[in-house]
Formats: structure tokens, sequence, C-alpha cells
């Protein structure tokens, strides 16, 4: 009974590859192999492993301008990309270097016919036959982000104060309003309705607190008010001395 071994040589033989073919495809799988290397060592020697931070000279990047960063950014997503292709490359390359030890080179994973030559020729490393790496190869089909399926609606779904339903709690565009009035990177041209810099978010003229302007009425004059705030603060104090 032949061997696997065996019967690779037998298929290889029977597809037309001969020793001088296959010691020509290892030697351009060692080639590529070291340049995938090389290709690797030098673009982690770019400061892939470094921080931001340290990568752009600043201390913080948090007071930068979003778009301050974003050359800077983009530049380091595709380092990162392409590092992590060059990774998956090499992985195959080592793969069919280790099948021509084995003698099972050009001999399809999955249905176990040669691959072709033209096939070998374009695609060294081509562990499948055509039509089996066409049945594994699935096209994209969710063109839109994933997050969507889960997120419905996919904005303003914490926006409770709509024509519908008159919330008046503390709701997402709350939320949203009390953290932009800490600054964010929009001038009043970005926002509909914003007249100066002290108003950039979404309705900011409302009424912080109040649901409407009669609920802004004090209910005691202002000296009985600061009594009361006087009391309090002189009743935390004690507390923190206690």
């Amino acid at each position: 009974m032949l061997s696997k071994t065996g019967k690779a040589e037998i298929f290889l033989q029977a597809a037309g590859f001969d020793k001088a073919i296959v010691e020509r495809f290892r030697q351009t799988l060692l080639e590529k192999k070291d340049g995938l290397v090389d290709m690797i060592s030098r673009i982690e020697e770019t400061g892939i492993g470094d921080t931001m931070s340290d990568s752009v000279g600043e201390l913080s990047a948090y007071d930068n301008h979003p778009a301050d960063l974003g050359d800077e950014l983009f530049e380091r997503s595709k380092d990162v990309a392409l590092r992590d292709n060059e990774h998956v490359l090499l992985e195959e390359v080592e793969a069919a270097l280790n099948k021509l030890d084995q003698g099972t080179y050009g001999i399809c994973d999955d249905c176990g016919q040669p691959i072709s030559l033209e096939r070998l020729e374009a695609t060294p490393w081509a562990t499948r036959c055509i039509n089996c790496q066409q049945k594994v190869d699935v096209t994209d089909s969710t063109p839109r982000p994933l997050e969507e399926e889960v997120l419905a609606p996919p904005f303003h779904r914490t926006f409770l104060d709509t024509v519908e339903s008159d919330y008046a709690g503390f709701d997402g565009e709350d939320a949203l309003q009390a953290v932009l009035r800490w600054g964010s990177s929009d001038s009043p041209q970005d926002i509909p309705g914003s007249y100066d810099y002290k108003a950039l978010w979404p309705n900011s003229n409302e009424h912080q607190g109040i649901v409407s302007l009669a609920d802004s009425i004090p209910d005691q004059p202002d000296h009985r008010r600061n009594e009361h705030r006087d009391k309090n603060t002189v009743n935390k104090t004690k507390q923190t001395q206690d």
C-alpha cells in the first residue's frame, strides 16, 4: 500500500511536476519568506509598538483636535494592517515549505487532487485547487457596519423626548449635552442653530433642570435660599471632620 508521500509523488508526476519544477518552487518560496521576514522587521522598526503619544512626541493626545492626529492614526492603522497581512502570508509560505519537505506539495488540502501548474506559478503557496478555493472564498455580504444589526434605530435611540413620547427625564440627548458643555471640536457653523462658542451642542437654548419656564421660579426668597445653602455646607463640613 502506497504511503501518503508515495501517492503525492504519483499525483505530481501525473500533473507534470518533476523534481526540477518542485525545487524551483522551493527556491521561490524561500525567497518569498526572506522578503516577508525583512518587510515585517522594517515595519516594526518604525515604532509600531510605541504608544501614539510617544510616536508624535506629545505628552497627551486628549487635548488635540481630532484632525491633528488624523494623519498619524491613518499611518498607524495602515502599518498594522500591512504587518498583519505579511504575518498571514508568511504562515502560508511556511506551510507550503513544510508540504515540500513532506512530499505533498501541489496537492489540494480539500479534494486531494493536484493543483494546476498555472495556479502554483501565480501563487506558489496555494494549498487548494482553484475549484476548492472558490468554495471557501466568501464575498462580504454586509457592507454596512455590523453594529447596526443590534442598534435599532442606529441613531438617537436613547433620545426619548420625541413627538410620540413627551419624556421629561434625563435621556441620551441630555447626557450628550452635558458632555458637550465641556467642549468639543465643533465650531458654531457645525451646529444648526448655534450662535456662539458657548452653545456648541444640540438644543443649547434648553433650560437645564426645568421643563417649563414656570419651574425656574424660586420657591423661597434669595436670603432664605442662601441660608439653606450655607447650612448644608456647614453640615457637610462637620460630617467630613467627624
